[in-house]
């Protein structure tokens, strides 16, 4: 079974904080999150790590 994120782990996972996460999901540059019930909503922890994979990382010069 999936462990699923809510918001205030996505939050720390990624270091983004709670607008840039919705704006980035409406730009369609972040996954979107699974409905665990009618007003709760969180993100396989293996799509986030996908998307934090997919993300260039910066090099120090």
């Amino acid at each position: 079974m999936t462990k699923h994120l809510r918001m205030p782990a996505v939050m720390e996972v990624t270091g983004l904080g709670r607008s840039t996460i919705y704006a980035l999901m409406s730009q369609g540059k972040f996954p979107t999150p699974v409905k665990l019930g009618s007003r709760a909503v969180a993100w396989p922890e293996t799509v986030v790590a996908e998307w934090l994979n997919s993300r260039p990382s910066a090099v120090a010069a």
